[in-house]
């Protein structure tokens, strides 16, 4: 490998890790214009794993706005990137696969150090990704919830 491809592997190692934090951001922030310039034209998200619906990427920035709305609070971490990217016999390609842990508390708003979120939830998020004209974008988001926990809930 020479160092102009280990310095491209760098670069595309680091826009990619660029867009699953600004994934992260939109989904928090609600900035879902954000979210959708995230994926390429046919990007899709599903997130059936988590309890959600599958669908087109404009489709799914929908269905989290509105299950998202009652939980304003939101900090989405996003960790344990595992990243592999498409190797063409030495040179990187265009394609890349992203398996990452999430960890995701929300609440009805922000909190006061005294009340604790509504809701938490983690699991695992796989990303497969793709090199286009303006830069690395989603092309899939599969969400797979390992727990979940509602702190004042009745066990049951």
């Amino acid at each position: 490998m020479t160092q102009r491809v280990a310095l491209a592997t760098v670069m595309d190692r680091l826009s990619i890790y660029a867009v699953i934090t600004d994934y992260a951001a939109a989904v928090d922030d609600g900035a879902w214009e954000d979210y959708g310039a995230l994926f390429t034209p046919d990007g899709r998200a599903d997130y059936r794993g988590a309890g959600g619906s599958e669908g087109p990427a404009a489709e799914a920035a929908r269905w989290l706005a509105e299950s998202l709305r009652p939980f304003p609070a939101r900090q989405h971490l996003i960790v344990n990137r595992r990243l592999d990217l498409q190797d063409l016999g030495g040179y990187p390609g265009d394609r890349a696969q992203v398996r990452a842990d999430y960890l995701s508390p929300v609440g009805p708003e922000a909190w006061d150090g005294e009340s604790a979120p509504a809701l938490v939830t983690g699991g695992r998020y796989v990303f497969e990704l793709r090199r286009t004209e303006p830069g690395w974008r989603i092309h899939t988001v599969t969400a797979h919830r390992k727990w979940r926990y509602a702190p004042g809930a009745a066990a049951g």
